[in-house]
């Protein structure tokens, strides 16, 4: 077959055409590729982190480059310390930019506000630190209830302060008054009965917060014993009976019997019988103090109940608080210190139960202690040494 030249070289152009098109085309995607950067890909947890940070106690957050959350546990959603998977505090934002910024540890301790203006702030303190060139890691450690425990420590250590300098200055002047007084015999006497009265309420005040101490490390959880409510309320009546007598109130007992708790004999002693010496105090003459146990499906509920001066409907939700008087001119008379409530308070909710009050000023007052029922098992021997619903003499 015979192609002439002009032929040849059209077809020749035509490749060549196609050819530099082609290289064209190819040289173009080439630079676009350079010029585009190729995307980074997202950053790899260490193996191992993500089961370090289900299992640690504190809350933890594991964030990358851009500070987005990759990781965080179940606390920290449910602190609100994590939003739409971006940290929520700006204090938090702004320690975290510094670390990644420079990569040095750091650490701070915050007061994070809650939601709910009625519930107190989160005490938290923080610590982030760079676990590789693209991820930061940030451990917050919840230390709301060490602090509320610093707050009541020093406000206890503030209020027997003050607590004990009234009797103690009391005493002293009292002291001046009989030195003062050395040739007036009645006038000794009066003030030597003062006295008596001071150096008693400060060796009870001395003895609660001995008690109040004591109860805080001796945890009836670590070691129950089975307690029958009946030698309770027979110790308790027993602690008071003299100065029941002495203010002419009548002391009963009553309810069901047989029933018991588990915990600490003496500590539920102490309980009730403070129950009991409140009701004393505060009922006139001739009147009479109740003690009643029964059985409320699985608790023991112990009521004492008193003929007294009652409490006011505003003073009500303050009287278990530490020194705490409703009356602080009838409790120097009576010898109140303001801490036997607070103890009973702290038995009832160390031995899981706890303690309530109804009361209607001018009508008396029924204070009730709540504890989880110890179920009798058949063979198991009960003590039930002393007789209940005796009315004492």
């Amino acid at each position: 077959m015979n192609v002439d030249a002009a032929t040849v070289g059209a077809l020749a152009g035509c490749v060549g055409v196609a050819v530099g098109l082609a290289a064209g085309l190819a040289f173009r995607a080439s630079e676009r590729a350079q010029r585009s950067p190729v995307p980074e890909p997202p950053p790899v947890v260490p193996e191992g982190v993500d089961e370090v940070v289900s299992v640690l106690r504190a809350s933890a957050i594991l964030l990358d480059g851009d500070l987005a959350v990759i990781k965080a546990s179940a606390s920290a959603y449910a602190f609100g310390l994590v939003r739409h998977e971006r940290l929520a505090i700006p204090e938090l934002v702004e320690l975290t930019e510094n670390v990644r910024r420079d990569g040095a540890i750091r650490e701070v301790e915050l007061e994070i506000p809650r939601p709910s203006r009625a519930t107190q702030p989160l005490h938290v303190a923080a610590r982030v630190a760079p676990l590789n060139r693209r991820l930061l890691l940030v451990l917050i450690e919840d230390r709301t209830r060490a602090a509320r425990l610093d707050e009541v420590r020093r406000d206890f250590v503030a209020n027997v302060s003050h607590e004990l300098k009234t009797p103690v200055g009391a005493l002293t002047l009292l002291a001046e008054a009989v030195e003062d007084a050395s040739d007036d015999p009645e006038a000794v006497r009066r003030f030597a009965d003062r006295m008596h009265h001071e150096g008693t309420r400060l060796t009870r005040l001395v003895q609660e917060i001995i008690d109040l101490s004591r109860l805080q490390y001796d945890d009836p959880v670590d070691s129950p014993e089975v307690v029958d409510v009946d030698d309770v309320v027979r110790d308790a009546l027993d602690r008071t009976r003299v100065d029941a007598e002495n203010r002419q109130v009548r002391l009963t007992a009553g309810g069901t019997q047989g029933l018991q708790v588990l915990g600490n004999h003496e500590q539920l002693v102490i309980a009730l019988g403070n129950l009991v010496e409140n009701a004393v105090m505060y009922s006139p003459p001739d009147t009479r103090v109740a003690v009643a146990a029964r059985r409320s499906d699985e608790l023991v509920e112990i009521s004492v109940t008193d003929q007294g001066y009652g409490i006011p409907e505003s003073e009500i939700e303050r009287i278990f608080e530490r020194f705490y008087r409703v009356d602080p001119a009838r409790s120097r008379a009576t010898g109140g210190t303001g801490l036997g409530l607070s103890i009973v308070k702290h038995i009832a909710a160390s031995h899981g139960g706890d303690v309530g009050v109804w009361s209607v000023q001018g009508s008396g007052s029924t204070f009730t202690l709540r504890l989880p029922l110890h179920v009798l098992r058949a063979g198991q021997p009960s003590r039930l040494d002393a007789p209940v619903g005796k009315e004492s003499p």
